[in-house]
């Protein structure tokens, strides 16, 4: 009996030791340790999942960057009139040490992508505007002068053309809507003067607009850093297909902090071809001025929805005039098309030929009200001095 209780007390002795070494080094192996608030973390392996290939994304770069080239441009600019330089006194003492009126040179940098190899290329509108001279540099360091193909400010898009022997090497586009929020994008083109430079981001939004840059705004909001100077330039995609062009930077400073804003290539796309088929941009115009429809204003109106934009104002002797349409009527839909914001309306009446009739579905004192408009041509931008 006492040679049984020694063997059972070694035996526990010897299980105690061990339920205490695994206890210490190996708790996951005891029962209940998956409740024991023990976390199992699953790591990817490097062949689990895509990669970012070795060489990172020096193949997209190289293949661009021949297509991005730097403009520089230069324009006369006068100043403006000194009324006291009327005043035979004044120019007495002052004589003509003010220079009034004399002429002065204004110099600009920006960005350009070419888009064909007969040497078209797509650039900002603020680029080119007001320049009487533009210089467009190449990569591989030749240079040329460029013409002014066309430009359309309200999308702040521009197209020149510069002539050299042979062909040029020009960017290969995306799919129109390739673009999603949380791709890898590179930004390529000359910030500051100090070379054609190369950032990385991601698309951080889609679809950006209400900005105040453009008359018509769909921008690519992205993180990649563009700084003055990139304007211009091509925003592309981990294969080096050209999705946006650099437009424009939130920044109270000037400098990068990582909110830029690119045209998509679906917008710059069809403005290109109109600009280099016919020199400028034909959209339809009716003659309306909007304002959003808020849940304040449609609850005023006594409306079930804020579906549609407010009518605020009709220019007399304007398509919609013609047509009936009134200040104060309520548009919720084009050819049927509902209408969701004042963005909606403008891209929608812009993307109509001239000359087309159009349904026009209204809401007038919360009655359904349907008018036939002709479709004009809308006015270009007037050139501000």
């Amino acid at each position: 009996m006492r040679k049984f209780w020694l063997l059972f007390s070694q035996a526990a002795t010897i299980g105690l030791a061990v339920l205490f070494v695994i206890h210490t080094l190996k708790p996951e192996l005891l029962p209940g340790a998956a409740r024991s608030g023990v976390v199992t973390l699953y790591e990817n392996t490097p062949d689990s999942g895509s990669k970012i290939p070795a060489a990172g994304f020096s193949a997209a770069a190289k293949k661009v960057m021949p297509a991005v080239v730097n403009i520089f441009t230069s324009s006369t600019v006068r100043n403006p009139h000194n009324p006291f330089m009327n005043d035979p006194t004044f120019r007495f003492f002052f004589g003509d040490q003010l220079d009034d009126g004399a002429a002065q040179r204004s110099s600009g940098l920006g960005s350009g992508v070419i888009v064909s190899q007969d040497g078209y290329i797509l650039t900002n509108h603020h680029v080119i505007e007001g320049a009487d001279q533009i210089e467009v540099a190449l990569t591989d360091g030749r240079s040329a002068k460029g013409a002014i193909v066309g430009s359309d400010p309200e999308t702040d898009l521009a197209v020149i053309k510069i002539d050299m022997p042979g062909t040029m090497p020009a960017i290969t586009f995306a799919s129109a809507d390739q673009a999603q929020v949380g791709d890898i994008v590179l930004a390529i083109g000359n910030p500051f003067d100090v070379g054609q430079t190369v950032t990385m981001g991601i698309i951080s939004a889609l679809k950006r607009n209400h900005l105040g840059l453009n008359t018509f705004e769909n921008f690519i909001q992205t993180d990649a850093a563009i700084n003055p100077g990139n304007s211009g330039g091509a925003l592309v995609d981990v294969n080096g297909d050209l999705i946006g062009i650099n437009s424009a930077i939130y920044s109270p400073n000037g400098g990068s902090l990582g909110i830029g804003f690119a045209i998509p290539i679906s917008t710059a796309k069809i403005v290109m071809e109109q600009i280099i088929q016919y020199g400028s941009v034909t959209r339809g115009w009716i003659g309306v001025a909007v304002q959003e429809l808020t849940p304040e204003l449609a609850e005023s109106f006594k409306l079930g929805s804020a579906q549609g934009v407010l009518i605020s104002e009709v220019v007399r002797g304007s398509p919609a005039d013609k047509a009936g349409v009134k200040a104060g009527d309520i548009l919720t839909a084009v050819d049927n098309k509902p209408l969701s914001d004042s963005s909606d309306m403008l891209e929608t009446i812009a993307g109509l030929p001239p000359g087309k009739m159009a349904l026009l579905k209204l809401l007038r004192n919360q009655s359904e009200v349907v008018v036939q408009v002709k479709v004009g041509k809308r006015p270009r931008p007037r050139v501000q001095e």
